[in-house]
């Protein structure tokens, strides 16, 4: 009787291992505003859905680290519905770097005014059955900061391209 029910939970969980299950997919990081606080920048999850059906996403970790701090962190609690197969479904992750950290970062800021980062989100999603299912993502590479230029009239490069 043992062996039976060893071989029912055995065939049970290889058919939940090879089910099939949303798949997504991290942005890069780009600059989004400025405030008198802060500056805002996002990335987004872009999320397929393998079922005819919508799936609800339970909530958005994420965690933004530059030079080697996190300076950003938070959980975005009930961002809504994965769209059913055909769609994809759009999220957008924000964070706000405070100007105090930003200052700290001077030496890696430089002549070029970029700051590398790595961006780890985990996006977990409520499928039936199996229950919670996180999917873990992350992303890296550098973003470009706003200079005065970019706020009065546009960048030289910017006039450059365009003549």
């Amino acid at each position: 009787m043992a062996s039976l029910l060893d071989k029912a939970k055995g065939f049970v969980a290889d058919k939940i291992a090879h089910m099939p299950k949303p798949e997504a997919t991290l942005d890069k990081v780009t600059f989004k505003g400025m405030t008198r606080d802060a500056i805002t920048v996002h990335s987004h999850v872009n999320v397929t859905n393998p079922y005819s059906h919508r799936i609800p996403i339970c909530d958005i970790t994420y965690s933004l680290k530059c030079g080697g701090k996190e300076v950003a962190s938070g959980t975005i609690p009930d961002p809504g519905w994965i769209e059913e197969s055909g769609e994809i479904t759009k999220l957008e992750v924000p964070a706000k770097l405070p100007y105090d950290f930003i200052i700290t970062l001077i030496k890696d800021l430089g002549r070029d005014w970029d700051i590398d980062y790595v961006l780890d989100v985990g996006l977990t999603i409520d499928l039936p059955i199996i229950g919670n299912f996180t999917i873990p993502l992350s992303t890296s590479g550098e973003f470009k900061l706003p200079t005065i230029g970019d706020f009065f009239g546009g960048s030289k490069t910017e006039e450059a391209a365009a003549t």
